[in-house]
């Protein structure tokens, strides 16, 4: 069904590609909202991934991708918004319990992180996404996600050592 859907949009039904964005929009505004830590940014990132959506659906290679597609859509508007305030930061009230028992905020820790070990942890860890999916959403082979979330969970663990200190 979804394939048809996206096989629709990409020929240029409107309609079919609205539909797609209404069967993700859940997955799509929490992925916004975790970015941006507001409703009103990620509605009106939403509103972005709609508008950049319906010019761009042509370009789709493989309708079987068309979700992995607009995930990367949403995160690039996300950065992008997130460039011009200045900053990058999760709304992730994960916490880890430390030896001594004082609880400390991981999401301060994952933004120390570099943009792009910050993104890998998101999209791995937060949305549940596969190393292929992630690959596929990069454009990069599927060993370099590998290698890099390897790098970054090195990084993490130093900086998780650090904090309990």
């Amino acid at each position: 069904m979804e394939r048809d859907l996206a096989k629709r949009a990409i020929a240029g039904d409107e309609r079919a590609l609205l539909k797609l964005l209404e069967q993700h929009e859940e997955t799509l505004y929490r992925t916004a909202y975790a970015y941006l830590k507001n409703e009103h940014d990620a509605v009106e990132a939403i509103q972005e991934l709609t508008y950049r959506a319906l010019k761009k659906i042509h370009t789709v290679k493989e309708p079987m991708y068309i979700a992995t597609w607009l995930v990367r859509i949403i995160i690039n508007i996300c950065l992008d918004m997130k460039k011009k305030q200045g900053e990058f930061v999760y709304d992730h009230n994960v916490e880890i319990a430390s030896t001594d028992h004082q609880p400390f905020e991981m999401a301060d820790i994952i933004a120390s992180l570099p943009i792009e070990q910050q993104e890998l942890v998101y999209l791995k860890y937060f949305q549940d996404m596969k190393n292929g999916d992630i690959a596929q959403l990069k454009q990069i082979p599927e060993g370099t996600v590998k290698s890099r979330l390897h790098t970054t969970l090195k990084r993490l663990r130093v900086l998780i050592e650090k904090e309990e200190l």
